[in-house]
């Protein structure tokens, strides 16, 4: 086959006129953690980046816009149809339909993503996303309308699937941490777009089909720059090892990848890279197929602990049902604003992209673990608060607003972007695709267990028992945290695999 003059010569595959001990010299050390800082092209690292991270924005959109379309297909007068007299069952499947379809998105990922990688399951997920949304959009009926949110929701299922192990497989390590970190930041400027962009339509005839069908542009442009996109090298090299193609094939393929996600001034140091991450697959027993019994074994049962503990505890620390009282809770302390629960989900928005942004800004600097046991710490306190609030201390509505705010930022520098940073982090990569999408089922299927258990649980304890309850859960996932959950700032992907697991 004549060669590529685009490509990098592949001579170092060989490893030519280097003895097998040097060879390994030069590998070791990647295992070690002793290896030269990676350098980076940080205007190549945005693309691989950004396209992965409007599945989040898209994610984000369908939970703040949800709320306004709501209200706008109930309208008798807005509507601009003639079933617009809704139950509470058929609300429910409405606002809910995504999370369902999520949940069917994640079982599907878990059969089909190491089959077809991350970037396809991402171009899968841009084109559930089109079709779910303009199948919402155009809904004639009821009934279409309740499955183009289920496909839509098969679109948030893939999507946070596989844009965190994208991210992370794809990112330069040094800043790793703060790219995955960004996917959150994106969810919350979806949430905080759906928001504002519900409140602009929700007096518009037929608004709710316009706030649904804004989201087929953003999946268009999302599925355009995957298929510009290559292919995940960690992932053509895991095939490679695993004997799924021709190897030499399959590691210039690696190489033109990695030379489009660094730029070209790394062309010349990719043939080393890959030759590096192979040597460290090796070492690491990657050559094999994962079996399910295997998957609750040895490194593999820890990789699921972490992830899965860190997902359920993101979600039963009750994240859903402290945003619920938000508005009643400033309306309380007199901010008038808080009459229209719109304004004060904006006012909660950009306070998270605030917080979200700190935690971006030096995740990579102080480490996973001390977001988390700080952020924690203040969940554990903020929750505190609000339960004292509603038992004992009813007339101090500042109280309460203090631990409204100090419960948001604390989240959102530590649950928020640490959870799905670990997840992407933390999996053996034979392991990561099934593995990540049993921890992405956890995390909607306890979202969808809160919703829906928190207003029977309301009604029986009241809701200064139920914080209470929720700060000692926080304080269980505190030790979780403290005993469980590993530092894997500055690691690449394989010493995290060879040292945490």
């Amino acid at each position: 086959m004549a060669s590529d003059p685009e490509q990098p010569p592949l001579s170092s595959f060989s490893q030519e006129g280097k003895s097998s001990t040097e060879v390994r010299s030069e590998r070791e050390p990647l295992l070690n953690g002793i290896h030269v800082p990676q350098d980076y092209s940080l205007s190549a690292a945005i693309l691989p980046f950004l396209f992965p991270a409007f599945g989040g924005l898209l994610f984000g959109y369908d939970i703040g816009a949800t709320s306004s379309a709501t209200i706008s297909i109930q309208s008798s007068s807005l509507s601009g149809i003639t079933w617009y007299d809704l139950d509470a069952v058929e609300i429910g499947l409405l606002t809910s339909g995504s999370l369902y379809g999520a949940l069917i998105g994640s079982v599907l990922a878990f059969n089909i993503a190491d089959f077809l990688g991350r970037r396809r399951e991402l171009l899968v997920a841009a084109l559930m996303y089109l079709v779910g949304a303009l199948i919402t959009a155009f809904a004639p009926n009821f009934p279409l309308l309740v499955i183009g949110r289920l496909v839509f929701g098969i679109g948030i299922g893939l999507a946070m699937h596989a844009a965190p192990m994208y991210i992370a497989e794809t990112a330069p390590t040094p800043i790793r941490g703060q790219l995955v970190s960004l996917k959150e930041f994106f969810i919350v400027i979806g949430i905080v777009a759906g928001y504002g962009l519900g409140s602009l339509l929700v007096d518009t005839v037929a608004g709710w089909r316009y706030m649904f069908g804004i989201s087929s542009p953003v999946a268009v442009i999302m599925g355009f720059g995957m298929w510009w996109l290559p292919a995940s090298p960690r992932w053509i090299l895991l095939r490679a090892i695993q004997k799924k193609g021709d190897l030499q094939t399959l590691k210039d393929t690696a190489i033109r990848s990695l030379c489009q996600l660094q730029g070209r001034t790394f062309h010349d140091s990719a043939p080393q890279q890959v030759d590096e991450i192979m040597a460290e697959f090796s070492y690491l027993g990657e050559e094999n197929d994962v079996t399910l019994g295997e998957m609750f074994r040895g490194k593999c049962r820890k990789a699921l602990v972490i992830s899965a503990g860190l997902v359920l505890f993101q979600q039963i620390t009750g994240q859903p049902s402290v945003l619920y009282y938000a508005a009643s809770i400033l309306q309380s302390a007199g901010f008038s604003l808080a009459a229209d629960a719109t304004r004060v989900s904006i006012l909660l928005g950009v306070f998270k992209l605030i917080m979200t942004g700190v935690a971006v800004v030096v995740v990579d600097r102080l480490g996973r673990r001390p977001l988390l046991l700080g952020g924690v710490s203040g969940i554990v306190i903020s929750l505190f608060l609000l339960g004292s609030y509603y038992i004992f201390l009813d007339n101090a509505a500042v109280l309460a607003v203090v631990g409204l705010l100090l419960y948001v930022g604390c989240y959102q520098i530590s649950f928020g972007p640490m959870g799905w940073l670990m997840i992407a982090e933390i999996f053996p990569l034979r392991l990561r695709g099934k593995g990540l999408s049993i921890a992405v089922l956890v995390n909607f299927a306890a979202n969808a267990l809160v919703t829906f258990a928190f207003s029977p649980l309301k009604d029986l304890l009241g809701a200064g028992i139920l914080f209470y309850i929720f700060s000692a859960i926080a304080v269980a996932s505190l030790v979780f945290i403290y005993f469980i959950v590993p530092e894997t700032k500055g690691l690449t992907l394989e010493e995290i695999e060879a040292k945490c697991l």
